[in-house]
């Protein structure tokens, strides 16, 4: 059957929904296989290693930047109307927000969708701290949090259009576009054959990384085909996150939308893949000194998500791929953000020299 069909027997709010399960499913199933994660990624960078976790990120956001700009370029996909481009955005909540998530899932051991994926193989560490990120996000978007994002919001804002497109800023081409696309594949491939990964984890990346291009074919097909506007996006978790806990604690208000059926996809493919590979395990807190890192480093993420307007893979990897600045400007906050807070609380404790912010260690 055609969208169109499906959408003609089923109703665009069914068919949306189903869409957000099946990508989910894929994006968590492909996720755990290759142990996709920033926060990892981050502080391998920060460390000078350079190892497979850093291989790992490079090959999903290589794939989904590439496979997104091809399909720009073949005239399949037009973003120009995305929340990433058109909307007015904040240099200030990008720069500020990106600095918080990546210093809090550094103290989550995790960002947004790592911590989703770890909850569904028995992570109980993540579950918690996943809740107390949503909870956050949620104040912070329409709570008592939401005045304090919205005034360092305002402190930069920059309008929707042109000046939040990277490459509109420069003047590039479609084909300085791609250019830069296989620059991050030649990279991704370096990386890959440098630290020896498996078959496999490369191709749990690249699927990873392909559910990137899928949600943006998807929704903007969608909303070729609906009678109703349907907003044409990808994969986030930070409001997906908040929205699926108000539509558990307060029911069906208005129906499972995309992003609410993406949160529960990604941990049905995540189990799904644990499940597979025998890699359920149930596993906890050391005590409750090691809890008080995790809450933190959720509430942190949780607001500087809102302040980014989303999460690792929402304002940085999706957003990216379609050449949106305050996307980048978010992506550098993480990893700077995540080497501070790294060489603050862990790096140097490692190595047996004391450090200003001991009691948030991992025991």
């Amino acid at each position: 059957m055609t969208l169109t069909s499906l959408v003609e027997t089923y109703g665009e709010q069914a068919v949306s929904a189903a869409g957000g399960l099946i990508i989910g499913l894929a994006f968590g199933f492909f996720a755990q296989r290759s142990r996709f994660c920033l926060r990892a990624a981050a502080v391998e960078f920060a460390r000078g290693q350079l190892g497979s976790k850093l291989a790992v990120w490079i090959m999903v956001f290589a794939t989904a930047l590439t496979s997104t700009q091809l399909l720009i370029a073949g005239g399949y996909l037009d973003v120009s109307e995305t929340r990433q481009l058109a909307a007015q955005g904040s240099i200030s909540g990008a720069a500020i927000g990106g600095l918080m998530f990546g210093g809090g899932m550094v103290l989550a051991r995790g960002c947004a969708s790592r911590l989703l994926v770890l909850s569904a193989n028995g992570n109980l560490r993540a579950l918690l701290s996943g809740l107390m990120f949503a909870v956050v996000a949620q104040a912070s978007y329409r709570g008592l949090l939401a005045p304090w994002r919205e005034a360092i919001t305002n402190l930069w804002l920059i309008d929707g259009g042109a000046s939040r497109d990277i490459m509109a800023l420069t003047g590039s081409s479609t084909a300085v576009k791609l250019l830069w696309c296989s620059a991050w594949v030649i990279g991704a491939v370096f990386f890959a054959w440098r630290n020896g990964i498996r078959a496999g984890v490369i191709v749990g990346a690249i699927g990873a990384g392909l559910t990137i291009a899928v949600g943006w074919i998807f929704t903007y097909s969608l909303s070729q085909t609906a009678f109703t506007p349907v907003a044409i996006k990808s994969l986030t978790f930070s409001g997906p996150s908040a929205d699926t806990l108000m539509f558990v604690l307060t029911g069906p208000d208005k129906g499972v939308s995309f992003d609410i059926a993406l949160v529960p996809g990604v941990f049905l493919g995540s189990f799904l893949s644990a499940a597979l590979w025998r890699e359920l395990k149930i596993e906890g807190f050391a005590d409750g000194l090691s809890m008080r890192r995790y809450i933190i480093g959720a509430t942190l993420m949780g607001f500087g998500a809102m302040l980014a307007g989303g999460c690792a893979v929402g304002a940085g990897v999706t957003g990216a791929s379609v050449f949106a600045l305050t996307a980048w400007i978010v992506l550098t906050g993480m990893w700077l953000g995540a080497a501070l807070m790294d060489a603050l609380v862990d790096r140097g404790a490692e190595a047996g020299a004391p450090q200003p912010l001991e009691g948030l260690r991992v025991p």
